[in-house]
């Protein structure tokens, strides 16, 4: 299958410009699957630690209408996350949309940090804390939206169900990009499954930018594939997902707990 990971801007300008090339990117190398970055249809809104109500409500409507542009994408499945109140509660939810199921809710994002620039547990609460795998097609996904990637016991539970691809949308800084990396290595090699991740771009809060790089890695000794970068801010791969399912008889997956 062909999964394609990208790099989109936080500026609705320069997001609609972006993404009309990402559709002819997808369309052109066929792509089977998109992941996109953390909330990606709002200039992000923990930057502030101001909670504003209305920019809350804002946010949900602009990834509402941007959902219903994913058609753009001609691909099977795009996975990613929004923002969304549930029993009016605010949380930041994972989805897959699929041209027939349209968005399907998924996994929920328990671990929010607080800090400059990241002010996630000041706008939203965390989810239930449960991480099941999704099947979706011929493969089994997780998720790991961002801070997740470093809680490792759910990529290993992952890879004990049979995940053939963990999706890691994030919102991280440039400062810290090869720590990121490291961390989708790490998840990659635990579970066994291939790791993907998108991310945004752009200025966040004064004197530090969202990193981009979004990454494909191997499920076998977590060997980076192939990154985006400002020049090539979309790749697309072909992987095959029986790799993921020999990667669970080898060292460290069939070590028992």
């Amino acid at each position: 299958m062909k999964v394609t990971v990208c790099e989109l801007p936080n500026d609705p300008a320069a997001l609609t410009r972006q993404w009309n090339r990402l559709a002819n990117h997808t369309r052109s190398a066929r792509s089977d699957l998109v992941l996109l970055p953390e909330m990606p249809f709002h200039p992000w809104l923990a930057a502030s630690d101001q909670v504003d109500s209305g920019r809350w409500r804002q946010a949900i409507e602009s990834h509402q209408g941007w959902i219903q542009r994913l058609p753009e994408l001609s691909v099977g499945v795009v996975m990613g996350t929004r923002p969304i109140n549930i029993s009016g509660v605010p949380h930041n939810q994972g989805f897959v949309w699929t041209p027939d199921r349209t968005t399907v809710p998924t996994h929920t994002k328990y671990y929010l940090p607080n800090e400059a620039g990241y002010w996630e547990a000041s706008w939203y609460r965390r989810g239930e804390g449960g991480f099941e795998p999704i099947a979706c097609g011929e493969a089994v996904y997780g998720f790991l939206i961002c801070t997740e990637i470093w809680f490792t016991r759910h990529a290993r539970d992952y890879g004990r169900h049979g995940t053939h691809i963990i999706v890691c949308p994030r919102v991280t800084p440039a400062s810290s990009t090869d720590k990121w990396i490291a961390g989708g290595r790490a998840a990659a090699v635990v579970s066994g499954a291939f790791c993907l991740s998108s991310n945004l771009t752009g200025p966040n809060i004064p004197g530090s930018n969202f990193g981009g790089t979004g990454w494909i890695i191997e499920p076998e000794a977590g060997a980076v594939l192939g990154t985006t970068s400002a020049n090539e801010p979309f790749l697309t791969m072909d992987i095959d997902i029986g790799w993921a399912e020999a990667a669970k008889s080898t060292y460290p997956r069939y070590v028992a707990d």
